[in-house]
């Protein structure tokens, strides 16, 4: 689906703070919608959590560097980090490029994952919400 030129997948949850979650099971990836990637204009940096750290919903879980800003990221989901994207240590613009490929964040398990995940938006209520935004 494509909202205003952005790309808004059918099969991911979103949050208001335009991070978006994959589930496979009881491991979730997490990375940044199309939409933050394109109006942080380049990313030079991202600080992610580290493997093993703890999660909490809706709180702060890392930081996203570009030369328009520094923007705080948000954990769509409760758990823990068990995998961090290391491509963007070397290669922070996969973040631009590739928002829902290679430029995801982190692989987290999240064990409360199905009762979290009516507190975020499926691809047409994020999609609305976009809207809502651009006009």
């Amino acid at each position: 689906m494509q909202v205003g030129g952005y790309s808004v997948p059918d099969d991911l949850l979103y949050t208001k703070e335009h991070e978006w979650a994959k589930a496979d099971g009881a491991s979730v990836t997490v990375g940044i919608t199309d939409y933050a990637a394109k109006t942080l204009n380049d990313v030079v940096y991202v600080t992610s959590p580290k493997a093993g750290e703890k999660l909490i919903q809706f709180k702060v879980m890392g930081t996203v560097e570009s030369i328009k800003a520094v923007s705080e990221l948000y954990s769509p989901l409760s758990g823990t980090v068990v995998k961090v994207n290391s491509k963007l240590d070397m290669s922070p613009e996969l973040v631009n490029k590739s928002p829902y490929g290679e430029g995801w964040l982190v692989v987290v398990e999240a064990p409360d994952f199905d009762s979290e995940r009516g507190n975020l938006l499926d691809a047409k209520a994020y999609s609305a919400y976009l809207s809502s935004l651009l006009k």
